[in-house]
């Protein structure tokens, strides 16, 4: 039988604290307990990045990494991307035709912000490699790609207008 552990988390910008068992992925602690369902279960490997979440600010696997080890830490969800309103990101992915059936995009946009965060100059070829770890069955990656590339200009465009 699994142990459980105490753990605090800052979701959202939101803070919980959990007794998890040492077994749970925080995944599951935020599907099953808190009922945040934007990260999907693909592969359970990490290969496919269907579950991908920020953990302070870098693209995580949440499949991959246990609960306890997000003590402390602060997560951010696609649910906790907006404030009401759709993140310019996710309407760049609208707008750019990078959204087909949704299994893929949470993770996706979740590594993408990643990558936005770290590198506001990327390339097309930085944002091919820091996408590279999520797989999309149907947009074919260019729509993503150019999504992802319409944002850093807009936000480019903000940065020198601002």
């Amino acid at each position: 039988m699994a142990e459980l552990v105490d753990v605090a988390l800052s979701v959202n910008r939101k803070a919980f604290r959990r007794k998890v068992r040492t077994d749970q992925r925080l995944l599951d602690v935020l599907r099953e307990d808190l009922r945040l369902t934007g990260a999907k279960e693909g592969c359970g490997k990490g290969e496919c990045g269907a579950c991908t979440v920020l953990v302070d600010g870098h693209a995580v696997d949440s499949c991959l990494m246990m609960a306890y080890q997000a003590d402390g830490a602060a997560i951010e969800t696609i649910e906790g991307l907006s404030d009401g309103a759709l993140h310019p990101l996710q309407e760049s992915f609208i707008d750019q035709g990078g959204v087909q059936c949704g299994i893929c995009i949470p993770g996706m946009i979740m590594a993408a912000k990643a990558l936005v965060d770290e590198r506001p100059e990327a390339t097309a070829e930085d944002v091919r490699q820091g996408l590279a770890g999520n797989l999309c069955r149907c947009t074919g990656y260019q729509n993503i790609v150019e999504a992802v590339e319409r944002y850093l200009r807009q936000a480019a465009a903000g940065r020198r207008d601002g």
